[in-house]
């Protein structure tokens, strides 16, 4: 078992948004983070991150926790398990006690394959010169760490005398099992070592050099290695993704490594696959532009397409690039067009006009019936933007396609609208008050001494879960809900003021018309439920002996 000492040292390691950001595109709202819920259907984001309580929430479905709950709920891990993957993310070294103890899976094997990678490249002149014709320099073989893997057999048995352990080199995707025994993943190819988020080695692409039916080949699936949710050179570009505001987003290893060397050094590639929604995430950390830069083949207009709706519909700024005549950002580098290319980064084609403009080119417009289905399609796209794009580029189509602009049809805003049908009745004022204790243990004492869960109408059952337990999970709704103020000190009292005035004033209503209570009991309370609310409109906080009433 891991001991509890390695998991409080692992949770002061963890920033939740961090966490949640690596599978979740979260946006900023107010002190608050937002996002739709992965755990249930929705359109309108209502799972919210605080990174100052250092949880989430849902409010939709109700789920919630810390950032280890998260990952073991969105991952499908059990507690170990997320407790493993969180500290290889964050670099922390998990201890375990001696008995029925899980060994932890070895991540230098990445780091020792890599620098024998690495060694093997310069002493490899196939592989020198391949990368060279490419224009690609010294410096950017060192910067990207360009290794060269060699025959199967030598990596194994390099595994084997380094006293490497096999399994966790299987688990990684360095090397399989097949039908004669071990072998490596990547054979007599120049290697590109990938890195994720947290700046730590997480698998390899390989390019072969010796024709090998597969040009490019990834590391598998593992623990770590999800391409999906990767970009190649994230780790060396995001510093300057941050301070230029922009992305690059390339087709390949080389485009990303050329680009660099011209000084464009906010690109990045996707691993083999085109943009998806689980890349999203990465690319709104630091809400940069986004240049989407293809080839001018079938496969890269279609994969521009693609991540021009993908990123229009989630709001994204940017465009798209389009490189024509077979040429690429790695070719141009090589021939030395830093100008053109420099132009070419700065004037891209809107997302929403790139993927209107792919929509109406698959038709031939001046056929009637291809035109009309020209409409219906982009019409249906725009209807997935906001009102206020549907409303701008209505035009546009119209515009394109040589008809008029009311024959396009935009979403009637009042569909969009949900309503809250839920009977459970709600007051703001006392969540507020249970919201303010929540953020602020130390106000409980205050409140304690002038009223208990019964001056609570409405929410009697959450103030009384708080004073069972403050740290109880069900409260995290409260904390995070947005609608509800944040009291200082002084707000509390007043409002606190306001709650015992209305408790008290009907209790006093109701002492007033109730028969059956001893004549001399009734007066004293009356008379003591009347100077307490005479108290508290003067702006004086006072208690209330409560037995008084039962």
């Amino acid at each position: 078992m891991i001991t509890k000492e390695s998991i409080d040292n692992l949770k002061n390691h963890l920033e939740i948004v961090d966490v949640v950001s690596q599978s979740l595109e979260l946006k900023k709202s107010g002190a608050n983070f937002k996002a739709c819920c992965p755990f249930h259907g929705e359109d309108t984001p209502s799972f919210v991150v605080s990174p100052a309580k250092q949880i989430y929430h849902c409010f939709g479905c109700g789920a919630g926790g810390d950032a280890i709950k998260f990952v073991m709920e969105y991952e499908k891990l059990t507690y170990p398990e997320a407790l493993e993957k969180l500290a290889s993310m964050y670099n922390v070294t998990l201890n375990y006690d001696e008995t029925n103890s899980k060994p932890k899976l070895d991540l230098k094997v990445l780091e020792t394959i890599n620098q024998y990678y690495q060694k093997l490249f310069t002493n490899n002149t196939i592989a020198k010169d391949y990368i060279k014709s490419r224009g690609i320099s010294e410096f950017s073989i060192e910067k990207f760490e360009i290794g060269y893997a060699p025959k199967s057999i030598e990596t194994i048995n390099y595994l084997k005398s380094n006293f490497l352990n096999l399994a966790d080199a299987k688990d990684l995707g360095v090397i399989d099992s097949g039908q004669n025994g071990l072998y490596s993943r990547f054979i007599e190819r120049i290697t590109f070592p990938i890195y994720g988020l947290n700046s730590k080695i997480v698998g390899f692409g390989g390019r072969t050099i010796t024709g090998h039916n597969a040009k490019y080949v990834n590391s598998p699936q593992t623990k770590l290695f999800n391409k999906s949710k990767l970009l190649y050179g994230y780790n060396l570009a995001k510093e300057n993704i941050y301070k230029k505001n922009r992305i690059i987003v390339t087709e390949g290893y080389l485009d990303v490594i050329m680009l660099h060397q011209a000084g464009f050094n906010t690109a990045v590639a996707t691993l083999g696959t085109a943009l998806t929604k689980d890349h999203l995430p990465i690319l709104r950390r630091g809400e940069p532009k986004v240049i989407v830069a293809y080839d001018g083949d079938k496969a890269g207009l279609n994969a521009a397409f693609k991540a021009s709706v993908m990123l229009s519909q989630s709001e994204f700024e940017g465009g798209v690039i389009i490189f024509e005549e077979g040429k690429d950002p790695a070719d141009m580098v090589k021939d030395g067009q830093i100008e053109k290319l420099n132009e070419i980064f700065s004037n891209p084609t809107p997302f929403i006009n790139y993927a209107i403009d792919y929509i109406i080119s698959k038709y031939e417009t001046n056929d009637p019936m291809q035109k009309q289905k020209a409409l219906h399609e982009s019409n249906d796209y725009l209807k997935s933007l906001s009102m206020l794009y549907q409303d701008e580029y209505k035009r546009y189509i119209a515009q394109k396609l040589n008809i008029r602009e009311n024959l396009i049809k935009v979403t009637n805003d009042k569909s969009r609208v949900k309503f809250d049908n839920s009977s459970t009745k709600i007051d703001i004022a006392e969540l507020c008050i249970i919201k303010a204790i929540l953020e602020k243990p130390s106000r409980l004492d205050l409140v304690l001494d002038l009223i208990d869960a019964s001056m609570f109408e409405y929410h009697n059952n959450e103030f009384q879960l708080l004073l069972e337990d403050i740290n109880n999970p069900s409260l995290n709704s409260i904390v995070l809900n947005e609608r509800l103020e944040d009291y200082d000190d002084k707000r509390l009292e007043n409002e606190l003021l306001i709650l015992l005035i209305k408790f008290y004033s009907k209790q006093l209503n109701k002492v007033l018309y109730e028969k059956d209570i001893d004549f001399r009991k009734k007066a004293n309370i009356i008379r003591k439920l009347k100077d307490n609310v005479s108290q508290l409109k003067k702006g004086k906080l006072v208690s209330f002996d409560i037995d008084l009433l039962k």
